[in-house]
């Protein structure tokens, strides 16, 4: 109750004080501050937990704790979400792109945290997921449920929960252009001065927390050491192939593990099973631990054989066909240990496996490159490593603008930009000649629930039945005869009207035009009935019933009016010109600035 006194006390303060642009203004910074401060949060805590349980094994000696320890993270995991949070908080980017096309941008309160909670367990314990997406998902929530707070609409509720996302992501990384991309490429915000500022102001401020905290060092501090060679360019378009068809790979397989796991609906039995294959992987493959991002500064920093650290192949590490074997089966076994982390119910996210799988594929292609071929140029293979990752996150997520400055601010600059643009170009267009939707939006496609990245139909399935409904029209009762419905058509403006029984349950309806002739015949009057004349529409439309499924509605039946009718109740009417009418104005909205 105070709560509420305060909004509104604020609400009327700010409306003489503070126009509405200063106001989303402020709130970005708010919420870039809040997200910022999320996302250390979920660092620090996975970090930590990960640190109590890997510090102390020794590098040539396999740690045993590895067979239970994503088993124990899944299973706090499930029941800290089965029992404390009752809802589904997985697929964290998936759930906001959702959030925006179907539910008004409105995001429950609990994501404000719970994301954070369980993917500390589930990535602290060495689940193989990144922890992006449900800090992603944790700055959307803080953004929605502030402009929900303030009774913000539609329009202004999205732009925060992209201010949210580009806030926590630029954090994680310290990287504010990748934020403000990412929003625009994968949430497909609308690109306008009015929506830029507020988040640049999120994005910036979001780093500032995050380096304040944590220091300024990024997630993958690295300094270029080798210059681009243009002699390389034929190797980099060969690996945008290869990280295409890699990324092709990585969809479909986390696509197939998931559905094994949902077929089998029994979370307890999918722990279970879950956990103990993801710690087996582990334990014959230490770097698929977590989110990998220790194995990726091992190869950035020339010290690629602690890949090898406690595992079994420590001692066969200088061979060098066994050094490529370890490293595709590292390539092979991410996607399967990600996919069934999250599918016995682990939360994490896609981000982090993509950047290890596209480090590892870079990082292999140009070591076997460099150890088979008598080639007159020697590839860079800490190089080949950065533009592999950006060739995995263009062609999973198919964002290329965002996997091209997600390197070029890790490196400090722009030495890598052309070999950057030339394998990630490739990457999406190869992937995308095999599959049109990212890893983010192909189920939500699939489902027709994917409407971020069309704004005609989110304009369309923003209109609700109850707002256009219409209700001046004049009923009569099946008894009544021809006579009183003519005494009904004398009083109306309309030329339609329902018929109805004493209870008001819809039976048909009366078109004028079909009327028109016997209604002149008096003879007629009280020798007809009205439920002899009435007609049944082919189609009806509920008051919860979805815009896109109403038009499809007028399309199929020809008709330019439809009856609403809840419970066999007759309600109203709803019309093509008057969802066309709602339709454009919400399309102007779109299209206004703050």
């Amino acid at each position: 109750m105070n709560e509420l006194k305060f909004v509104k006390r604020f609400n009327a303060w700010r409306a003489h004080g503070l126009k509405e642009k200063q106001f989303v203004y402020f709130l970005s910074i708010i919420i870039g501050l809040i997200a910022g401060l999320a996302a250390v949060a979920l660092k620090t805590s996975v970090h930590y937990i990960e640190s109590l349980f890997r510090s102390s094994n020794s590098i040539d000696t396999q740690n045993w704790l590895y067979l239970l320890l994503p088993l124990a993270g899944i299973t706090i995991t499930v029941l800290f979400i089965r029992h404390f949070i009752k809802d589904d908080i997985s697929h964290g980017v998936s759930k906001i792109l959702f959030s925006i096309s179907k539910k008004g941008s409105k995001i429950e309160r609990h994501n404000t945290y719970s994301s954070i909670v369980a993917c500390s367990f589930t990535g602290g314990f060495g689940g193989s997921v990144g922890m992006e997406a449900p800090i992603l998902y944790t700055g959307a929530a803080i953004g929605s449920n502030i402009g929900q707070l303030f009774n913000l609409n539609y329009k202004t509720l999205t732009l925060l929960i992209g201010c949210g996302v580009a806030g926590a992501l630029s954090a994680i990384f310290k990287a504010p252009i990748t934020g403000l991309i990412f929003t625009f490429e994968v949430l497909m915000l609308d690109l306008t001065t009015s929506s830029i500022i507020p988040i640049l102001l999120a994005t910036v401020t979001g780093t500032i927390v995050s380096s304040f905290l944590l220091g300024e060092r990024i997630e993958f501090y690295f300094t270029l050491k080798d210059i681009f060679d243009f002699r390389a360019i034929p190797f980099y378009i060969l690996l945008g192939l290869f990280t295409g068809l890699v990324s092709l790979y990585f969809v479909k397989m986390n696509a197939y593990v998931e559905k094994l796991f949902h077929n089998q609906m029994n979370p307890y039995k999918n722990l279970i099973v879950g956990g103990i294959i993801v710690g087996i992987m582990i334990y014959f493959f230490p770097p698929l631990y977590g989110e990998g991002y220790t194995a990726m500064k091992s190869i950035l920093s020339g010290k690629t054989h602690e890949l090898f650290n406690s595992s079994l192949f420590y001692h066969l590490s200088d061979n060098p066909w066994i050094y490529l074997l370890f490293l595709a089966t590292l390539l092979v076994l991410k996607v399967i240990a990600m996919a069934v982390t999250t599918g016995s119910g682990g939360i994490g996210g896609v981000f982090a496996p993509s950047l290890f799988m596209g480090g590892v594929a870079g990082f292999a292609f140009s070591k076997a490159i460099n150890i088979f071929s008598t080639s007159w140029i020697r590839l860079s293979e800490s190089n080949f490593t950065l533009v592999g990752m950006a060739g995995l996150i263009a062609g999973v997520m198919q964002a290329p603008l965002t996997a091209i400055f997600l390197i070029a601010e890790i490196t400090g600059g722009y030495g890598l930009f052309i070999p950057l643009i030339i394998t990630a170009s490739i990457s999406f267009i190869t992937i995308h000649y095999f599959e049109k939707y990212s890893i983010y939006t192909k189920s939500l496609a699939e489902h027709g629930d994917l409407l971020t990245h069309d704004k005609d139909k989110a304009a369309l399935n923003l209109i609700k039945v109850e707002h256009v409904v219409e209700t001046d029209f004049s009923s009569v009762e099946a008894n009544s005869t021809l006579g009183d419905l003519v005494k009904v058509i004398a009083r109306s403006k309309r030329n339609i009207f329902p018929v109805i029984d004493q209870q008001h349950h819809f039976l048909g309806m009366i078109m004028l035009d079909d009327v028109r002739e016997v209604m002149f015949n008096k003879e007629e009057y009280s020798k007809t009935l009205v439920k002899d004349l009435m007609i049944q529409p082919s189609e009806f439309v509920t008051p919860n019933e979805s815009m896109e499924n109403v038009m499809d509605k007028f399309k199929t039946s020809g008709l330019w009016n439809l009856p609403v009718i809840e419970d066999s109740r007759y309600i109203g009417f709803v019309s093509r010109a008057n969802v066309f009418n709602a339709y454009r104005k919400k399309l102007i909205e779109f299209a206004e600035e703050l």
